[in-house]
């Protein structure tokens, strides 16, 4: 009996050592996956709540430094080299400090990423990139405070701060152009129709040298005359109506359309269709 009782307490004592109860974080963590051109971007950081409180001016004081969220800092990595207001962010981590302000926000990128809030000794040289910004009122409540990428071209983009009333774009370039057109360079010594056309592609969307897309949408064209593709049909007819050649584009545009109908693609058949009635064809 008593190595019974002894077994149990020990059994108890145990469960009561391992046993833990979990319960809602107050500031969730997380986390943010962006492609910008051919940069990968990643923000990691916690989600703290209004609950009734002045935000900016209150909680968060007018000209301290601020972790930009709560819990540990902010942290933004991007797999390339990108630009903030002139100055180049290696690829790497940085933690995103703020000062914020009535009328502006000073901006901080940090190369040391391994703190509990703000960094109790503030060391200026590991300041990578820094910025101002002007803050916008927005018309309603956001409770949660909420970060985001937005306003995306190839090029770059804005890095976005929302909270309660306030909103902050930082906006940051990505060498997208150089990485793609040294690509594109490198593969046109031999290169195929998928190269040929997404260099095309690349300099229609880009507004770039449009008798060089002419030449490469051209060229996939021929490489699939004999199993033609209306979807790079449908770009050399776009090409074509950029670079003036209309009659071009018309005949481009028909035969994208008729592969289209044989494909079944409801998408293509449409767009080629008001193409051509827009070039007065139909």
């Amino acid at each position: 009996m008593k190595k019974l009782l002894l077994l149990l307490m020990t059994c108890a004592t145990v469960y009561s050592v391992q046993a833990q109860i979990e319960t809602p974080q107050p500031s969730p963590s997380a986390t943010l996956e962006q492609k910008v051109g051919l940069t990968d971007i990643t923000i990691e950081y916690s989600r703290p709540g209004v609950k009734g409180r002045k935000v900016f001016g209150g909680l968060v004081p007018y000209g301290d430094m601020w972790r930009t969220g709560a819990n540990k800092n902010t942290i933004v990595t991007f797999s390339t080299d990108a630009t903030v207001d002139g100055q180049t962010l290696k690829a790497g981590s940085y933690a995103l400090f703020t000062k914020p302000g009535e009328t502006s926000w000073d901006v901080y990128f940090y190369t040391d990423t391994e703190n509990w809030g703000t960094p109790q000794n503030w060391d200026e040289s590991k300041v990578a990139a820094k910025t101002t910004v002007e803050p916008s009122e927005i018309p309603f409540n956001v409770e949660t405070f909420a970060m985001d990428i937005n306003n995306i071209t190839n090029a770059g983009g804005h890095l976005e701060i929302i909270w309660e009333k306030t909103y902050v774009a930082i906006p940051f370039t990505v060498p997208t152009d150089n990485a793609v057109l040294a690509s594109i360079n490198s593969v046109m010594s031999g290169p195929g129709v998928n190269d040929y056309y997404a260099a095309a592609v690349y300099y229609l969307q880009e507004n770039k040298d449009m008798k060089t897309a002419m030449k490469w949408i051209d060229k996939a064209v021929e490489m699939t005359k004999d199993n033609p593709r209306f979807w790079i049909l449908r770009q050399q007819a776009l090409i074509h109506a950029k670079a003036g050649d209309k009659e071009g584009a018309i005949a481009a545009a028909k035969s994208s359309l008729e592969h289209a109908k044989k494909a079944g693609n409801k998408g293509y058949i449409k767009m080629n269709t008001d193409s051509l009635k827009e070039w007065g064809a139909m």
